[in-house]
């Protein structure tokens, strides 16, 4: 039997739909490690499970940094498997149990193994399958190995995190669950998504738009995280561009796409345009950690 423990990063978190994502995988926690990056924030309070130790860091310092402080609370409670999650995603169903199953039949079952074609040891991340309006539609099936999961909805193996030292604090905010799963791989761990379990996820004030036909989404992020959008695409790009050519390519070329978004469909775009230019000539100067915005 595995010892779970969870970690979740809130930033100005609705509370009543917090409690409500939190219950839906909370009873399958040893502990669970709330990690709160809303500047001057103490919601102590707040939370009464014994089961909840909220830490308050009175100040944003980046999803990076806060999943590292929740992920080595959780490896000194003696946690195997760090559950990592959104503020804004709940499991749909009994879909964290179902993640715990498979890893505790996968650790045992050698037809398993055989299903994945990976061993268990080799294991860094399972993953659930994100259901956001991008994708909504679509109906994946079995186990699939992407190339990046994002941060919401993951099993991580603790031995795995130490082997590649925790999530990157240089990206800040954006591109860190992209490098960590990257750093993953390059460190020859697999990535496991389960199609079969679902996660309800939130990606901002995403809309879907038509132009000449085709269906588009536009984020609608902020001009800060167009900034860190483009500068880290960048870092990925220069650190891990031999081992994934395809995908850091593929990265780096939705930025273009993104720009046309902006000046099609979102508002403020001379200041988003700005803070794009801004965040690549970051980049070139070497600059990392928590920007200008």
């Amino acid at each position: 039997m595995f010892k779970t423990d969870g970690v979740v990063v809130l930033f100005k978190p609705n509370i009543d739909k917090l409690n409500r994502n939190i219950s839906t995988y909370l009873d399958g926690l040893n502990k669970l490690f709330i990690i709160d990056n809303t500047p001057n924030a103490d919601l102590s309070k707040t939370f009464k499970d014994k089961r909840i130790k909220y830490i308050p860091l009175k100040d944003n310092k980046g999803i990076a940094y806060a999943l590292n402080i929740g992920a080595k609370e959780s490896i000194n409670d003696g946690a195997d498997w760090i559950l990592t999650m959104d503020q804004d995603s709940s499991f749909i169903g009994d879909g964290f149990y179902e993640l715990k199953k498979f890893v505790e039949k996968f650790s045992k079952d050698e037809y398993i193994g055989k299903i994945c074609d990976t061993k268990f040891e080799s294991i860094g991340i399972v993953s659930a399958l994100q259901v956001i309006e991008q994708n909504a539609g679509d109906y994946l099936i079995g186990v699939t190995k992407p190339d990046v999961v994002m941060a919401s909805g993951n099993l991580v193996n603790a031995k795995a995190y130490k082997k590649i030292k925790g999530f990157n604090e240089d990206m800040f905010i954006d591109c860190v669950d992209f490098d960590f799963c990257l750093n993953m791989r390059k460190h020859g761990y697999q990535i496991l998504q389960l199609n079969f379990v679902r996660l309800k996820h939130y990606l901002g004030n995403t809309v879907k738009k038509r132009f000449l036909g085709l269906t588009m989404y536009a984020d609608n992020h902020s001009s800060m995280r167009k900034y860190y959008e483009v500068r880290n695409r960048h870092y990925l790009y220069d650190m891990y561009h031999d081992e994934f050519p395809y995908y850091c390519k593929l990265e780096l070329g939705r930025t273009k796409k993104e720009l046309l978004k902006i000046w099609l469909f979102e508002k403020d775009k001379m200041k988003k345009t700005r803070a794009m230019y801004i965040g690549y000539s970051d980049y070139k100067k070497g600059k990392v950690g928590k920007g200008p915005f």
